[in-house]
């Protein structure tokens, strides 16, 4: 019997993937409507999601057969969905990151602000985090992760160094991290501290106590690693996939939302959030892992500076191994400073970008008072257009000084430098399956329209409508923060996001105001080390328990979704007017959302 088991432990994933269709399958045949079929392919895909029975990206593929197979949408329309705007926007950005890592440019950035910043333990492991969060904002969590965690361990090595065989003999343990230290002994007669101070710790129960506190701050500093790397991920449209997945589905539910969802608009939403997470984060791991002696935590005490300072000589070394800033570095550093300035300048919201300035759209979508029509942009360029010509750029530009050089091993033969960005890395590095599944989310959104799903949904969610929408945001938040400790975050948001979109439809609240909490929390992956990479390779590194990264990622889940319900309903109310349900959602509807828009605008101050 226990051989039997095995075996079908083993042949698991075949059985999901034969036997799951089959079980669905009285859906479309006792209800043979479109809605019933995208249903099924809708219900099936999350479930292949959830088990990963089948790879994501493969998953992803499965509107391409069953769309057209079950009447919902023709062959060509699905697979128009695969490569839209948002894929390119994603492509461009990820090929710049790519640039930045293969000429270590963000490993020289993370080495001089922990220079700046120091390695006293709460100064650390703040160090570590704004590092990993700004280097996150611009390159994959995966891969700041793996390169920060390294570097962590590396320097905790030279802090946990053991003590001489002097200070054993002392009865001394090594200070520098020595998490709890006693407070000073108030002046006493002898007499008192005989009687008042307890026995001082033998050789071994000091290094014990030393050995745990040491334990102790290896995984704090673990954690504030892979936990930063999401978190700073929120903060730019391009620092995480589901940030890119919302503004794909926005614009393939409602075409006319005049790009309401940007570079610029989702940094100033997302930004402050990030911030306030991020330093409630490291107050809380502060508190988990180092204790609340506060002046202790920031080295403000009587302690060793030797392990500090052999610490600071690893990355000093290590900063130096670098050696000086070469041409493709400041070339890298140039044109990665222009793509974020292009993206904020191109359509800010506050002035006239130069998207609508050089690149405007006359093609009769003005109106008489020169603006907008119906929510159409006046400008022909989107990010992708400047993530990709920047990204072209980068295969242009010679790696040094335009010069010819000798080819290795053949003195006689000239050849000139390699490109700042090459094929060759693009096509090792790329995570093309990112980009399979972000299409298969959008042909999945456009499935559920185009079948009467989505319009079917909205009528069964029109109760929801008594509910206040903070409490409908607060649940929405809770949720996903609950969902994306065990489903991929691209997989939580591209099934959530066009149910959320139906929803706000139905109830005539501002789409935006249910599809932000969702893509944030998202991010909120902090529990366990299948959740997001970044948590599996800093506990594939050691000294961590299951138990550990869970107990400090609650909380965290806590506190980010009460940051989401800050930022969604203060400062994102005027940036994206959230009180008001948009002209651009209701030409999506059946109308019915008429009188409620104008009780709202007549509500609102």
């Amino acid at each position: 019997m226990a051989t039997c088991w095995q075996g079908l432990w083993a042949y698991r994933f075949y059985l999901i993937v034969f036997f799951l269709p089959i079980f669905l399958l009285p859906l479309p045949i006792l209800v043979p409507t479109k809605e019933a079929c995208c249903a099924y392919t809708i219900i099936l895909m999350a479930l292949l999601w959830c088990t990963e029975a089948l790879p994501l990206a493969i998953t992803a593929f499965l509107p391409v057969i069953m769309f057209p197979m079950m009447g919902i949408m023709n062959a060509s329309t699905v697979s128009l969905e695969y490569l839209k705007d948002t894929n390119i926007l994603f492509i461009g950005g990820m090929m710049v990151a790519l640039a930045v890592e293969n000429w270590n440019l963000h490993k020289r950035i993370a080495l001089r602000v922990l220079l700046i910043v120091g390695v006293r333990p709460a100064l650390l492991i703040l160090g570590f985090m704004l590092v990993t969060a700004f280097l996150s904002m611009w390159i994959s969590n995966t891969a700041t992760t793996a390169m920060m965690v390294p570097i962590a361990h590396a320097v905790l090595e030279q802090l946990h160094k053991m003590p001489t065989d002097r200070d054993v003999e002392e009865g001394r343990n090594n200070p520098a991290f020595e998490l709890q230290e006693q407070k000073e002994e108030t002046k006493l007669d002898e007499k008192d501290k005989k009687q008042d101070c307890p026995a001082p710790l033998t050789p071994s129960e000091s290094k014990t106590q030393q050995n745990k506190e040491q334990l102790r701050f290896s995984q704090g500093l673990s954690l504030c690693v892979c936990y930063s790397a999401s978190i700073g991920g929120i903060a730019t449209l391009t620092g995480t996939t589901p940030n890119l997945v919302l503004q794909g589905q926005v614009n393939s539910i409602f075409p006319r939302n005049g790009n309401v969802v940007n570079f610029a608009s989702w940094f100033g939403f997302a930004f402050p959030a990030m911030i306030i997470l991020l330093l409630l984060s490291w107050v809380w791991l502060q508190i988990l892992f180092l204790g609340f002696d506060f002046r202790k935590n920031f080295g403000l005490g009587e302690q060793s500076r030797n392990q500090e300072r052999a610490a600071f000589e690893v990355i000093r070394r290590e900063h130096k191994l670098l050696g000086p800033i070469n041409f493709a570095e400041k070339a890298v550093t140039f044109l990665f400073v222009l793509l974020v300035v292009l993206w904020f300048t191109r359509e800010p919201g506050f002035f006239t970008g130069w998207g609508n300035l050089a690149f405007s759209d006359d093609t009769g979508k003005r109106t008489e008072d020169g603006t907008s029509r119906e929510g159409v942009p006046l400008h022909m360029t989107s990010d992708g257009t400047v993530a990709i010509l920047i990204a072209v750029i980068m295969f242009i530009v010679p790696s040094k000084i335009p010069g010819l050089t000798q080819k290795p091993g053949n003195p006689g033969k000239l050849k000139a430098p390699p490109a700042l960005l090459t094929w060759d890395i693009v096509k090792k590095k790329m995570p093309w399956n990112i980009v399979i599944l972000l299409g298969g989310g959008f042909a999945l959104a456009k499935g559920s329209e185009e079948s009467g799903l989505s319009k079917w949904l909205g009528d069964k969610l029109t109760p929801l409508e008594s509910v206040p929408p903070a409490a409908i945001a607060f649940i929405i938040c809770l949720l996903i923060a609950i969902f994306t400790e065990c489903t991929s975050n691209v997989a939580t948001t591209t099934l959530f996001l066009p149910i959320l979109a139906s929803m706000s439809q139905a109830i005539c609240i501002h789409p935006l105001y249910v599809m932000l909490p969702c893509a944030l929390a998202s991010s909120l992956a902090f529990m366990l080390p299948v959740a997001t990479p970044p948590n599996a390779i800093a506990f594939s590194f050691g000294g961590l328990r299951v138990t550990d990264m869970a107990r400090a990622g609650f909380m965290l889940n806590v506190i980010g979704v009460l940051v989401i319900t800050l930022a969604i309903n203060s400062w994102s109310i005027p940036m994206f007017d959230l009180n008001n349900f948009p002209s651009w959602a209701q030409s999506n509807t059946t109308g019915l959302c008429g009188v409620s828009q104008a009780n709202v605008t007549t509500a609102s101050p």
